[in-house]
């Protein structure tokens, strides 16, 4: 079966920075929606059109990958208002409850990036955003999406590592 949207396809990688240096290594094979919302649009482009065994390196600047790094979603947080067990790396869907920041993006993952005594610096960027990235691909399988998939635009258990992790018409990459 030839990649055409819409369709799943099993794909393994291998993601590095610009520089080779190992990001993620996926060698189980994990399924995306092809012509939803799962791959960044230079992923498909590079896929369309193949069938299982096509394996492609793809270099992927920052406007092709997860976007530049926007300092503007970067913001300080009371202390206060995190539980006394925040650790760098938690991931908050949007601002905590009781952030005092106006304007930031509702719809953001936040990472506690840095923790101080009195606040708590949160990042609202992508973890790669501002990377130039190589990513290896080797398509596994190709299959006809359900109809649970059809009208979802994704497969539910697909992972995020190089995924869009928002919609086309609010990407931010």
């Amino acid at each position: 079966m030839l990649i055409t949207a819409p369709c799943v396809v099993s794909l393994t990688w291998r993601l590095a920075d610009g520089q080779g240096e190992a990001i993620d290594d996926l060698t189980e094979p994990l399924e995306f929606f092809f012509g939803g919302h799962d791959l960044l649009p230079k992923v498909e482009e590079a896929l369309a059109g193949h069938r299982t065994g096509y394996a492609v390196d793809l270099h992927l600047e920052p406007e092709h990958g997860f976007g530049d790094y926007d300092p503007a979603l970067v913001c300080f947080e009371d202390r206060a208002v995190f539980s006394e067990h925040i650790e760098t790396g938690m991931q908050f869907d949007g601002l905590p409850e009781g952030a005092a920041t106006t304007g930031m993006k509702p719809d953001a993952i936040y990472t506690v990036t840095e923790i101080y005594p009195e606040h708590v610096v949160l990042d609202g960027n992508h973890p790669l955003a501002g990377m130039a990235l190589r990513l290896a691909v080797k398509v596994c399988g190709v299959r006809e999406a359900t109809a649970e998939e059809l009208e979802a635009l994704t497969v539910s258990d697909s992972a995020l590592s190089v995924v869009s992790t928002v919609p086309p018409s609010a990407q931010i990459h």
